[in-house]
């Protein structure tokens, strides 16, 4: 089992900066991949960024890639989300998850193990 825990999200206004952080414990995280979704109201879960947590891999969507930024600590067992430039499109529960495997996949289903989500809200 792998548990969880997601914090640093809040309320900001368009232009500003948030770090999400995702804190992992339970089993030994040598092979996965972690990574970030969002869900908006009315809306699929989405794909962020992943990263593998062997090597620096990474993975974006394209429309977020140059303004956000994935990154980890294998020391501290978490993952961070840097977000610049943030715009009321970028409004969402962010989750982090983990696939027990490192296919650094963008497909939600493919991830074994999911956080409860933080809520990041950007104003106008």
């Amino acid at each position: 089992q792998v548990q969880l825990v997601e914090s640093g999200g809040g309320l900001v206004q368009a232009g500003a900066s948030l770090s999400l952080s995702c804190a992992a414990s339970g089993r030994t995280l040598s092979s996965y991949t972690m990574g970030w979704f969002r869900q908006a109201p009315g809306k699929e879960r989405e794909f962020v960024a992943a990263i593998k947590w062997s090597v620096s891999l990474t993975a974006y969507t394209d429309s977020l890639k140059g303004r956000f930024t994935i990154s980890r600590d294998n020391a501290k067992n978490t993952v961070t989300l840097q977000m610049n430039s943030l715009e009321p499109e970028d409004t969402a529960v962010y989750y982090c998850a983990v696939d027990v495997s490192p296919s650094l996949s963008r497909l939600s289903y493919d991830y074994d193990y999911w956080g409860r989500g933080t809520q990041v809200t950007v104003s106008s």
